[in-house]
């Protein structure tokens, strides 16, 4: 059905960012039209031709054939706290409308003392019910993790969990003996060729999906039934049109029994898809749609990237892609 997608009319987005996150200050990538709508094409930059394929199969699943039906209606959401000052932070909870916040931690080497002010102070906006969790994106050493996650588990009070504190399946596993924090495992997940693996390997007590790395919303239900661990869907900091994606998977997993990490629009600048259609958080959820939604015409030339070098990167970069995927999947 890739017959039907004109690659050639991609539009190529580039987004500011509210502050640097993932060490990028603007988010880029393309929108694609097809049969069934549209899709996303996001994959950051320093992922090579490989990694990205699977980016693209789920953008060509969106944009082709679609999801499957949702077993819920909406999704609980966390708010996203970035590497950012403990005003900002508890600005950020407030305002969110959530129960559950997500807080960068271990930006830099140096970190602890802010992280620990963070998660003060998101504690402090949430109140002590809410669910705090903190994602060091797998940067520490087992030791290093054992001791961070024991102090901010104390500065907020109890932490939901810690997601992939180090880089490796044998170091979550020996960071989870150590701690009586719930370990949640992410790029360990999406790199392990046996996603089991990682349960069976003792590593973690949660898995978080990603359908836009993953290959889809079709695989990665899959991933998650081989995972055999209960599921957080996160975004891959997506517009509205890949989170719709995102959404989809968490409307069809069987059980969520977390709040997803979905509302990462507040992290952009702006949005390619207009007014309600928009899926930002109301009163902590955000309803599962059933197609994609549009981009607005006036918010794509709003958001066009101007850099025609750039933006050639970008065409030459699906080309390859698109070449590696048919490799892949033995269509070429």
């Amino acid at each position: 059905m890739t017959s039907d997608i004109d690659f050639d009319a991609a539009h190529v987005y580039a987004i500011p960012m509210r502050a640097r996150f993932r060490g990028i200050t603007v988010r880029e990538g393309m929108l694609i039209h097809g049969p069934a709508g549209w899709g996303e094409f996001c994959p950051f930059a320093d992922y090579d031709d490989a990694v990205s394929a699977s980016w693209l199969a789920t953008t060509i699943e969106q944009c082709t054939v679609g999801w499957p039906e949702p077993v819920r209606d909406g999704i609980p959401i966390n708010c996203t706290v970035p590497a950012v000052g403990p005003e900002r932070a508890h600005e950020i909870t407030a305002r969110s409308g959530c129960r559950t916040a997500k807080v960068k931690v271990a930006d830099h080497p140096e970190s602890l003392s802010e992280d620990l002010a963070r998660v003060e102070a998101v504690r402090d906006a949430l109140g002590p019910d809410g669910a705090i969790r903190v994602d060091a994106n797998g940067v520490w050493d087992i030791d290093t993790a054992v001791a961070h996650i024991r102090l901010l588990d104390k500065a907020a009070g109890g932490l939901e969990y810690v997601e992939q504190p180090c880089r490796t399946i044998e170091e979550l596993a020996a960071v989870r003996r150590q701690v009586d924090v719930r370990i949640a495992a992410d790029e360990s997940i999406r790199r392990a060729e046996d996603p089991m693996r990682v349960a069976v390997a003792g590593a973690a007590d949660v898995a978080v999906i990603k359908c836009t790395p993953l290959g889809g919303v079709r695989r990665s239900l899959h991933v998650a039934e081989a995972a055999g661990l209960p599921c957080v869907v996160s975004s891959a900091l997506e517009t509205s049109v890949g989170l719709a994606a995102q959404l989809a998977l968490a409307g069809a997993l069987p059980e969520l029994d977390f709040a997803c990490g979905l509302g990462t629009l507040s992290l952009l600048e702006g949005d390619v898809v207009a007014g309600a259609d928009s899926l930002r958080p109301a009163g902590g959820y955000l309803p599962v749609p059933r197609t994609p939604p549009t981009p607005d015409p006036a918010l794509l030339d709003t958001y066009a990237l101007t850099d025609t070098a750039q933006a050639a990167w970008w065409r030459d970069r699906l080309a390859r892609v698109r070449a590696e995927l048919d490799r892949a999947t033995g269509s070429a």
